[in-house]
């Protein structure tokens, strides 16, 4: 068990939470929610010990061991595969480094004999004799060979660094598991399998993520960072949701009767205790939800950005038609042969083995690439604009102040200052803010200043590579609902399973050999297709 007694963090006298009192308990996930800037992941720190709380203790059952996902990708460079994963569990890896030095001197004494069997001894306690296959079984799960084990982490690609830092933190089952975004750089079948292994680990997970597919299916609690404190939920994150947005419906009620409030509830908590996808879950939460009352719901303080996206015209009878699109960059060839069309107000999610790929034909298909083959033919009646997942190439003045770069883009009547203000203030851009220079900017800003850009230039054609990156679920969750009701044709990546499922009715894979595409489908459909699946083995795609 992991106790918060009387928590606060402040910095600068500015306080992020007060007096918060919390108990983590064994079987239960615990996702951590709230705005950009409401101190989650400092909360994860003051749990690890990386930072001391202003006020308050942090307790730990004796003999219990915490391990969390490291963050720097380059901290084990030095070390090997295996060696990295050890290091999770660094009493046993000591245990082992100093039974190998005993047994490795030449003038090997009796003390040194009576100090090796203490150490075999504990070793055995921790398991140490099955570490290493244990460690190698789960490096495969996650998608790491056996012949990379030994592999220096130099060697390895950013990606595969993320899955051995995940392995890292899981290895020798930690009583308690922190995990600051573990999603990100993930494909989605390891996505899957984390969520499954999460699912049925019987010890304390807390979890920080803006993947609300992710943290709807392991958390067990929610956690919610708002108000100032840090207040305890029982459910996943659309539990959390749809209570608060039920919540903030019931206050506006005043009439109503508190029966009917309570049969409300009672109509909302049967639904969810009913779908939890997950054994776990299931019992867990089922038990949990019963004892709900209408105390126990409040509204949230959330903001959620205005986002919504009109048409300056509709598209005709052609959207786009690729064909026989090839590209080469320092001697790898990240596209070949790919062909493919998109009828009119059709929404494509496009995927590739590698990220480079998928946004080097965004780059293409927004005219900021040339294909060294093949051509791209848009509709005389298309109209395209772009969100970069490279944040400085949207921003080519990057000491222009906000109100000056939406200027360039709006049409007469929408330039003046009180409307472009009134547009800002829709997307949370607040007072003074709309005279920050883009420069200064978080990465969550300039998305959502570059998103005002778009609602100025009314596109038919959205072209938009990985949208949801650097923001927080609120902007997500209103991103997704923009992105449903646009009427035009949209072609975008992402790594948001729920963004992925609820926008796209178009898939394209880009393989080394070409395109796998589905049209019609949802992202949940074409995935479950055998025919794909064995497609995306043969090309060596781990989506």
């Amino acid at each position: 068990m992991l106790t918060v007694s009387n928590v606060s963090v402040a910095f600068s006298g500015k306080k992020l939470y007060d007096n918060v009192n919390l108990k983590f308990t064994p079987g239960n996930t615990y996702g951590i929610i709230g705005a950009n800037g409401a101190g989650k992941s400092t909360f994860l720190k003051v749990l690890e010990g990386k930072l001391q709380p202003t006020t308050g203790t942090i307790t730990m059952d004796p003999n219990e061991r915490m391990s969390s996902l490291v963050q720097d990708h380059f901290a084990f460079d030095n070390y090997t595969v295996m060696e990295t994963v050890l290091r999770g569990y660094q009493e046993l890896y000591d245990v082992k480094a100093e039974m190998d030095a005993i047994y490795a001197k030449p003038d090997f004494s009796d003390e040194d004999g009576v100090r090796a069997g203490e150490l075999s001894a504990l070793f055995d306690d921790l398991n140490g004799w099955t570490a290493e296959a244990d460690a190698a079984q789960l490096l495969q799960s996650l998608g790491i060979p056996g012949d990379q084990h030994q592999t220096q982490m130099a060697e390895l690609a950013e990606t595969e660094k993320v899955k051995v830092l995940l392995a890292q933190a899981l290895f020798g089952n930690p009583d308690i598991l922190i995990l600051d975004e573990p999603t990100n750089g993930l494909d989605t079948k390891t996505i899957a399998w984390l969520e499954d292994f999460l699912a049925d680990y019987k010890n304390i997970v807390i979890v920080v993520s803006h993947d609300r597919h992710f943290l709807n299916a392991v958390s067990t609690m929610t956690l919610d960072v708002d108000f100032g404190k840090i207040t305890e939920f029982v459910g996943n994150y659309d539990f959390w949701k749809e209570s608060s947005e039920l919540a903030a419906r019931l206050q506006s009620q005043q009439n109503a009767k508190k029966e009917e409030q309570i049969k409300e509830l009672q109509d909302f908590v049967a639904r969810f205790s009913a779908n939890a996808s997950k054994s776990k879950q299931a019992t867990a939460r089922k038990k949990q939800l019963e004892k709900i009352t209408l105390d126990d719901i409040q509204p949230s303080s959330r903001k959620y950005p205005y986002i919504h996206f009109d048409l300056s015209r509709p598209i005709g009878n052609d959207m786009v038609r690729v064909e026989n699109i090839s590209k080469t960059v320092d001697g790898v060839k990240l596209l070949n042969n790919v062909s493919f069309t998109l009828q009119p107000n059709e929404k494509a999610l496009v995927m590739a083995e590698n990220d480079v790929a998928a946004t080097m034909l965004l780059d293409i298909l927004a005219g900021r690439q040339t294909p060294d083959e093949g051509t791209v033919t848009w509709g005389v009646t298309t109209s395209r604009d772009y969100l970069a997942k490279d944040m400085a190439s949207n921003f080519p003045k990057p000491e222009q102040p906000i109100l000056d770069y939406l200027r360039d883009f709006a049409e007469k009547g929408e330039d003046d200052n009180t409307f472009l203000r009134g547009l800002l203030g829709r997307m949370l851009f607040k007072g003074e803010d709309a005279e920050k220079t883009l420069a200064v900017l978080s990465g969550g800003e300039k998305v959502r200043v570059v998103f005002s850009k778009l609602m100025l230039t009314k596109p038919n054609v959205l072209i938009l590579d990985d949208p949801t990156n650097h923001l927080d679920l609120e902007s997500i969750t209103s991103l997704n609902d923009g992105l449903i009701d646009y009427k035009g044709g949209i072609i975008f990546t992402s790594h948001d399973h729920t963004f992925a499922q609820t926008i796209a009715d178009h898939i394209i894979v880009i393989s080394p050999e070409g395109v796998i595409e589905r049209a019609e489908t949802s992202y949940d459909e074409f995935m479950a297709t055998a025919s794909v699946q064995e497609a995306l083995a043969k090309a060596n795609i781990r989506l």
